[in-house]
């Protein structure tokens, strides 16, 4: 079958097929080698049925989803890990759909991790990413995953981190991880990609605002979006005090110089410019050393963060623990006992 007459490839992020296929393969069993095997090969089912076991909270699942990691790290060695924050409105989800077809149009394979925030009261998310990003949904050269956020530091789904590596695994190569919003935690997205970028807005209130120095100082590149119409103004000037303030700060390890750049992803104007920026931030990273060097760092922090997780986990689940948390709960509430003796007398148990 020649190229032009090639029956184009199901579209998995929105088949119900799918869907049901994943869920099948849930109740018999899931073959880890096989899953991953599937995965080298692209199947976004596969892939699909991979982050589920990831996200899950099951013990054999988690044994399972360990297993597939451990198959696909290192498959991919030349993707590039993109980090998009923001305050809500200010265009995430439509920036994202345009720079995800600009790069399908070049010949990239693009994989979007949208994280949802997760409501405190009744646990449940929207998951609302594919609906904002129609068009990009229906692109076969990408792959858009909405997980939640759940109770994670800085809107990043708990198992975003193993979700990259399987994505690149499935051959794509650029990795972007769209965040909930912006705050001292978003270092949780900073940790696990080669580039983060920050979207800003104008004529807002943002401005001033948003000059914080922690977000500032991680950004690789800002990013003034809705640039367009009677904002455009705004925008410009809203451009010159973020140039402005990026000068205060102390010079990045890896000697990058950020850049301050206006886009409008409604009118799909800026949106080369961001990304020949980030070409640019690649090219001379990987060139210095200093693209892998962090990749490394990114791997020690990622054992180490796991080690946090999975100690947490098996205090819990302690028997011992379980029973005397609650005497210690009442003790706290009926103010016999202080939370600081409570807990030290609980990890004392768990010893």
């Amino acid at each position: 079958m020649t190229e032009s007459t090639k029956e184009p490839e199901k579209d998995f992020n929105t088949n119900e097929e799918a869907i049901s296929r994943i869920r099948a393969l849930r109740k018999k069993g899931a073959d880890p080698l096989s899953i991953a095997r599937k995965i080298k090969e692209g199947d976004r089912v596969a892939l699909s049925q991979g982050i589920t076991l990831i996200e899950s909270k099951s013990p054999v699942h988690q044994s399972q989803a360990r297993a597939i990691i451990e198959h696909c790290i290192g498959t991919k060695q030349d993707s590039l890990r993109l980090g998009i924050t923001g305050v809500p409105g200010v265009g995430k989800s439509t920036f994202i759909e345009r720079l995800g077809k600009h790069l399908t149009g070049a010949g990239h394979r693009v994989a979007v991790l949208a994280v949802d925030p997760t409501s405190g009261v009744s646990g449940g998310s929207i998951l609302g990413d594919k609906t904002r990003m129609q068009e990009l949904v229906q692109d076969n050269r990408a792959f858009i995953r909405p997980s939640p956020a759940g109770d994670s530091l800085g809107g990043v789904a708990r198992k975003t981190r193993e979700a990259v590596i399987l994505c690149e695994a499935a051959g794509y190569d650029v990795i972007i991880i769209e965040t909930v919003g912006v705050g001292q935690s978003e270092t949780a997205v900073h940790s696990m990609v080669d580039f983060f970028l920050l979207l800003k807005l104008a004529g807002a209130g943002d401005e001033l605002q948003g000059i914080k120095r922690g977000i500032m100082e991680m950004a690789d590149a800002i990013v003034i979006n809705k640039a367009d119409g009677s904002n455009l103004k705004n925008a410009q000037k809203a451009r010159v005090e973020f140039k402005r303030a990026l000068h205060l700060f102390p010079p990045k390890e890896n000697q990058w110089i950020p850049e301050v750049l206006t886009a409008s992803a409604l009118e799909d104007e800026g949106i080369q410019q961001v990304w020949d920026l980030i070409g640019s931030f690649a090219s001379e990273t990987r060139a210095s050393g200093w693209f892998s060097r962090k990749r490394l760092e990114q791997n020690k922090h990622w054992l180490l963060q796991t080690i946090d997780e999975q100690l947490k986990l098996r205090f819990y689940r302690n028997p011992k623990i379980k029973e005397a948390l609650e005497e210690q709960l009442r003790l706290v509430e009926e103010n016999k006992t202080s939370p600081v003796t409570a807990a030290y007398y609980l990890l004392e148990l768990e010893r």
